[in-house]
């Protein structure tokens, strides 16, 4: 796409105010999801691939444009529910699983819910086990997204222990719905936990847990 050599030029001039505006009008025009889809994620693949066939030259550039991405996303994010307002159950929760960095995927699906006005809480980068386990079980989410770049990360038992876990009272006991987001659970999805393949997708599996 036109666009796509776009923002991919400006991010190379490290122009930020061109990228700032032409992901502005991406977003603008195409809404959330499909700008995600059809402009932003190509374009950080491309500018990926360049740095991985240029020696890593170009580092800069996929840390520059992350960031802008990043910033545009906040600024198109809704406000977020009040949260302590809405009946117990109602946010959904995503975090990277431990050991994975990368947010920007969890950050433009918490933006997308937030647009169809779904409560989330978002624990970023790296969540440690121990914390993971203490937001399911003290927020009763769901749903709860895991995100994993590359398998090194993905944990199947991981996954199994969070959707496992149950709260409320006996005889009406709930679990989160869990979602395996992200590259990284390819080839080792948990049988019975949906693994959205791309954005839409995810955004339709949280909304009918939330919604049913």
């Amino acid at each position: 796409r036109q666009e796509c050599k776009g923002v991919a030029r400006a991010a190379l001039r490290l122009d930020a105010a061109a990228l700032d505006g032409l992901l502005e009008a991406a977003i603008e025009e195409h809404g959330l999801v499909a700008a995600w889809t059809e402009v932003v994620m190509p374009t950080l693949q491309a500018v990926g691939r360049k740095w991985e066939n240029s020696g890593e030259r170009y580092v800069e550039v996929e840390h520059f444009l992350s960031w802008h991405v990043s910033g545009a996303l906040r600024r198109h994010t809704p406000p977020v529910p009040d949260v302590a307002a809405d009946p117990p159950g109602a946010a959904t929760v995503l975090a990277c699983v431990p050991g994975e960095n990368h947010t920007l995927p969890l950050e433009v699906l918490a933006a997308a819910l937030a647009e169809r006005g779904l409560p989330v809480r978002m624990f970023g980068a790296a969540l440690p086990v121990e914390s993971l386990v203490a937001a399911v079980r003290r927020t009763g989410p769901p749903a709860v997204g895991l995100w994993a770049q590359s398998r090194t990360t993905a944990s199947r038992p991981l996954a199994q222990y969070v959707a496992g876990i149950e709260w409320g009272v006996r005889g009406a006991r709930r679990r989160a719905a869990v979602l395996t987001l992200g590259p990284g659970w390819a080839g080792q999805t948990v049988p019975g936990l949906p693994h959205p393949p791309g954005l839409a997708e995810a955004v339709a599996a949280v909304e009918s847990a939330v919604r049913g």
